[in-house]
């Protein structure tokens, strides 16, 4: 088998391809009656909050949504992580769809991480439950866009080196295609890159416990997006070094989704929880 981990470099440094959630809405009757219009409104009152799936991104698991989490259920809401594997974005794409059609019931809210919005991107048109989509410093491709192409299209990207081998580490795993690898990003550029907020010690620990993403995940091209029927909202971390929020921002407003920023890194969710918490239950709210 050939490995040419430098394929991903090669992509970012020539600029190869770089140039490169429906609403549900119910009328009341215009004659309904006073009793009828008291019934409706307590049964909207009594209504269920929609559960809350989470989908983490590339070189992170879903402790990274800890806070979020956290004060979501004090909110009163049901929150679920939905697995995440990192192999390929059809493999985890399916694997998301799965777990939501089958662990939950009624209306979802889909978030995702960086990768992971390219993942709810994807798996939300199979799950005809989705009232709406976040995105937190993530990618919203539209149909064969890549994650790859994106990180470049705009300049600002960490990962957009003309040797991936300084930012990235590389590791064969079984039964790979020819060519595809797993990537890291190294350790020693993970607080710089991803989180600067937060304390030195604790970016070491992520950096430790990061989960690889498949090449072939980054650079394969995305199907008809879900945005493009359902209501999407956008957090945009201003500070950002992974995906550049020139970038964050351009998608937003292609996907006509609601955009609130903040001065946060990648990382967001560990660095301002609170507003990605507010923009979560504003889409929750959405019918």
């Amino acid at each position: 088998m050939t490995i040419r981990p430098l394929s991903l470099g090669t992509m970012l440094a020539t600029g190869v391809a770089l140039t490169a959630v429906a609403t549900l809405g119910i009328a009341a009757p215009t004659n309904a009656s006073t009793a009828d219009h008291h019934s409706t409104t307590s049964t909207r009152a009594t209504s269920p909050k929609p559960t809350v799936v989470l989908v983490h991104g590339a070189w992170a698991d879903s402790s990274s949504f800890g806070p979020v989490t956290k004060q979501l259920q004090h909110d009163g809401y049901t929150v679920m992580s939905a697995p995440n594997p990192l192999r390929g974005l059809s493999q985890d794409a399916d694997s998301v769809a799965a777990f939501v059609n089958q662990a939950t019931t009624g209306p979802v809210v889909l978030v995702g991480h960086s990768y992971g919005g390219s993942v709810i991107t994807n798996a939300a048109n199979d799950i005809p439950r989705v009232q709406a989509l976040v995105y937190v410093d993530a990618y919203a491709p539209d149909e064969d866009e890549s994650v790859v192409q994106l990180t470049g299209a705009k300049p600002g990207s960490a990962l957009a080196v003309p040797d991936p081998s300084t930012v990235f580490n590389f590791v064969q795993y079984p039964g790979a295609e020819e060519g595809d690898v797993d990537t890291y990003i190294k350790p020693a550029l993970f607080k710089r890159a991803f989180a600067a907020k937060l304390s030195a010690a604790q970016a070491k620990v992520l950096g430790a416990s990061q989960e690889p993403v498949t090449l072939s995940a980054l650079t394969a091209g995305s199907e008809a997006p879900a945005w493009a029927s359902i209501k999407s909202f956008f957090f945009v971390g201003t500070k950002d070094k992974i995906l550049p929020p020139a970038e964050q921002v351009a998608m937003a407003k292609r996907a006509h989704g609601v955009i609130v920023k903040r001065d946060a890194d990648h990382l967001a969710m560990l660095e301002t929880p609170k507003p990605i918490v507010d923009l979560i239950e504003r889409a929750a709210r959405t019918s």
